[in-house]
């Protein structure tokens, strides 16, 4: 993390303690274009999400577990984020290719800034710690580097310190010890078996801050949907480690507000990410203003006074900027594909394509019991409260082609030689008998209300529902998602576009 800077303007803590949370309606998020932000500021499943500050930009990764990618993203203002590379395009790995690793891949990456190079962190569950690096984050990212071989390890973080020896700090599957080991300068190898410096109820999430002489290991505690964040600190990395609680939920409706990081913005002030876990939409990213006091980090508002921050609903910009800004969504397939696009597991890259037609995106039919199974499904994150995403199919052979909703289930709809056919749970049940050379899909995903609803049109101006609506959760560590499908004995369907659209 860049050099870091001791808020002392009395104006700004003023304003900070002074700014009056308000009660935004249940829809509102992110920026509210009055230069206030209501919390989440990124309403999309990104989970434990990493922050740096390099510059005047600010850089965010977060877990992908099973989906290929691991999107980075940039920001100007902390509030309003875009896509600008993706890290990796798959794991060579056992299982990958088959579908078999769900919840499995990258958790709880970490993104630092060193020797004007650009380093990721991130561990898998069953095949180790890898790292990478790239001199620009908007890429190319070296190809992974797998550190070291080892099961069950869980959220890395590296620190350089003063004199140019490297750290990885990092936690073991179940949660805890948090344990150190040196590591060489390049950052490609762990030099020592690691030193255990705390053990802690449910501590995992580990992230590093050198400042005014102390190490901060700032950690999440007591699980995800009930825990706490705590700071530990310390003037030698190997401890002994005083340790504080500095946000937890308190009289608020915020579950669990722990994990993520703590980033300082060009003017001074400080700021905290964490996500909330959500049932459908998945773990959501909250921003919280903080300040230090003796050389404690302060997080969100203290509105019980027992010295102990709560989330704020709402609060003003860090930074002043103007217009709402979100992720990529859209896509025409005119190439190269949207940074938005993830693919579940591995994808068959000889059985899909964007320049075999023109503009749309092609998808070669693969054996599949069902949509779980199903190889080459094309994801991307459901992003606020009430959506509408439609796409448009062609499709031919003996294959179901078109429009999927992902959590802990699979639902979907599209077209076979049969007609329009919706699956649920791995179920198909034919709805419209007939022969359809184009059909245009919908699915209308209404968190607020829970319930979600498929829908087809012939001419893509009157549409009419596809079963009955069914209820979504998030599943497999991640949040609901609408996918692009083709599985089958033979044949391919043809994507000419995708859309969202928030109601």
């Amino acid at each position: 993390m860049n050099a870091v800077i001791l808020l002392t303007s009395a104006a700004i803590i003023s304003a900070m303690t002074a700014y009056a949370q308000t009660a935004p309606p249940t829809t509102a998020w992110g920026d509210q274009g009055d230069g206030t932000y209501a919390n989440p500021v990124l309403n999309a499943d990104f989970s434990d999400p990493d922050v740096i500050r390099v510059g005047g930009k600010f850089y965010m990764v977060a877990s992908d577990f099973h989906f290929m990618g691991m999107q980075v993203l940039e920001s100007d203002d902390m509030v309003n984020w875009h896509y600008i590379s993706q890290i990796y395009r798959r794991f060579d790995e056992p299982g990958w290719n088959e579908n078999g690793h769900y919840a499995g891949g990258s958790w709880a990456p970490a993104i630092r800034h060193h020797d004007d190079r650009f380093f990721v962190y991130f561990c898998t569950p069953e095949e180790g710690l890898y790292m990478t690096t790239a001199t620009d984050a908007h890429g190319p990212w070296e190809p992974l580097h797998l550190v070291k071989r080892v099961a069950k390890w869980e959220d890395p973080c590296p620190l350089w310190d003063d004199d140019g020896q490297a750290y990885l700090g990092r936690s073991q599957h179940g949660a805890g010890p948090i344990i150190v080991h040196k590591m060489s300068a390049d950052g490609r190898q762990l030099l020592d078996d690691g030193v255990t410096v705390y053990t802690g109820p449910v501590a995992e999430g580990t992230k590093w801050l050198k400042r005014n002489g102390y190490y901060f290991l700032i950690i999440p505690e007591g699980g995800v949907g009930t825990g706490w964040q705590t700071v530990l600190r310390s003037t030698n990395i190997y401890g002994p480690y005083e340790r504080r609680i500095v946000l937890e939920q308190g009289t608020t409706d915020v579950n669990g507000p722990h994990q993520g990081a703590l980033v300082d913005a060009p003017d001074g002030s400080w700021w905290f990410y964490h996500f909330q876990e959500t049932p459908e939409l998945g773990r959501v990213v909250h921003l919280q203003p903080a300040r230090w006091l003796d050389e404690w980090p302060l997080m969100g508002k203290d509105l019980d006074g027992n010295g102990i921050g709560e989330p704020v609903s709402s609060w003003q910009k860090p930074i002043v900027s103007a217009g709402r800004s979100l992720p990529q969504t859209d896509d025409d397939f005119s190439g190269p594909l949207g940074l938005q696009w993830q693919w579940n597991h591995n994808p068959q890259d000889d059985h899909w394509s964007l320049t075999e037609r023109k503009g749309f995106l092609t998808i070669h039919a693969l054996p599949a019991a069902g949509l779980r199974s199903c190889r080459n499904m094309l994801t991307q994150k459901v992003m606020g409260y009430v959506t509408e995403s439609t796409t448009v199919v062609e499709a031919r052979g003996n294959c179901f082609a078109g429009l999927a909703c992902t959590g802990k289930e699979f639902h979907g709809v599209g077209v076979t030689p049969q007609g329009i056919e919706v699956e649920n749970k791995g179920q198909r049940t034919l709805i419209r008998k007939g022969r359809f050379k184009r059909l245009f899909l919908r699915v209308r995903n209404d968190c607020i209300n829970h319930t979600h609803q498929f829908l087809y049109s012939i001419d893509g101006q009157t549409f009419e529902a596809a079963g009955e609506p069914f209820a979504m959760r998030s599943g497999y560590w991640k949040g609901i998602r609408v996918a692009l499908f083709c599985y089958g004995d033979s044949g391919q369907a043809r994507f000419d576009w995708f859309t969202r659209m928030e109601k």
